[in-house]
């Protein structure tokens, strides 16, 4: 099994896992989330978004979250930026890292961003444009990859010439979305061998999986096969996507490091503090953690 020596994770639940949740989720509780992503050994931490209130009502304490949050040594805290305003604030705030974000189909774009997909590309090339000149690293997203719950079904060769455009647009890395979970290890390694006959280096993409059908590692196993190194995971298997029903939580963090330690892949992150992250959380959230490797190691 050709597989790499070493992977990375990119925590996207304080963002991703929280942004649904209708109760209030306090500032004091989302900084001790992530404290304790820190102290599991997490270096790359999605903090928040720089959203309107109105659609997002959970991240209207982004700012707060930055401005109060105590960096730890060697953690990058990275926030999603819809637009203008979004950039500014960010900026504003001392972000080092933003997210910038644009979907496949124009459907999903439409019902997400209000645009299609080549205005919500224009769009993402000036924001990035910007935010490199200020000496922001940018990360890309590109929804929907292997699915719609608009358009239906994706196809490989759709995605390839976008996730081009954005990692030309300045991205160091773009995080492909299997927004709706309905990717499968066959249309995973499709979608992939697409992006390496397009001349797309898998060493600048990451896979950010769904669990809607229980396909999220078998997925992740494939990009690995493929040489991905970096993966979205969210401790507890919090989060979803406001603008895809019936799309259920990210695959979970504990979930994935479990499988990386069955199969000798090095990421640096600390199983046992994950699961008290994803407990803490999922306290907080009331709701029961989705995470099959924590409730084991919780039920020991």
């Amino acid at each position: 099994m050709n597989l790499p020596d070493t992977a990375n994770i990119v925590e996207v639940s304080p963002r991703d896992g929280l942004q649904n949740e209708q109760q209030c989720i306090t500032l004091e509780h989302k900084l001790t989330l992530l404290q304790k992503l820190a102290d599991a050994g997490v270096k790359v931490i999605e903090s928040g978004s720089f959203v309107s209130p109105k659609w997002v009502p959970q991240m209207a304490d982004t700012g707060d979250v930055f401005k109060q949050l105590k960096p730890a040594a060697g953690v990058r805290y990275t926030a999603l930026v819809p637009n203008q305003k979004g950039l500014d604030l960010a900026m504003e705030h001392g972000v080092s890292e933003i997210a910038l974000f644009a979907a496949v189909t124009d459907a999903f774009s439409q019902k997400n961003l209000n645009c299609t997909v080549e205005e919500s590309l224009q769009r993402f090339q000036h924001l990035a444009a910007k935010a490199i000149k200020a000496g922001i690293r940018v990360r890309g997203y590109l929804s929907c990859v292997l699915g719609c719950p608009y358009a239906g079904k994706v196809m490989a060769s759709q995605v390839s010439p976008l996730t081009g455009r954005l990692l030309d647009a300045g991205c160091y890395e773009v995080s492909l979305g299997d927004t709706i979970g309905v990717g499968t290890a066959g249309s995973t390694s499709k979608l992939l061998q697409q992006l390496s006959m397009d001349n797309i280096g898998l060493d600048k993409i990451a896979m950010h999986c769904h669990d809607t059908y229980g396909q999220a590692l078998a997925n992740i196993v494939v990009a690995l096969q493929h040489g991905v190194r970096t993966i979205d995971t969210s401790v507890a298997g919090l989060g979803g996507c406001p603008y895809a029903r019936g799309a259920s939580g990210n695959v979970a963090t504990e979930d994935v490091v479990y499988l990386l330690d069955g199969l000798g892949i090095k990421h640096g992150l600390n199983l046992e503090k994950l699961v008290d992250a994803g407990n803490f959380i999922s306290q907080i959230v009331g709701k029961p953690n989705q995470s099959r490797a924590a409730n084991a190691l919780n039920a020991r």
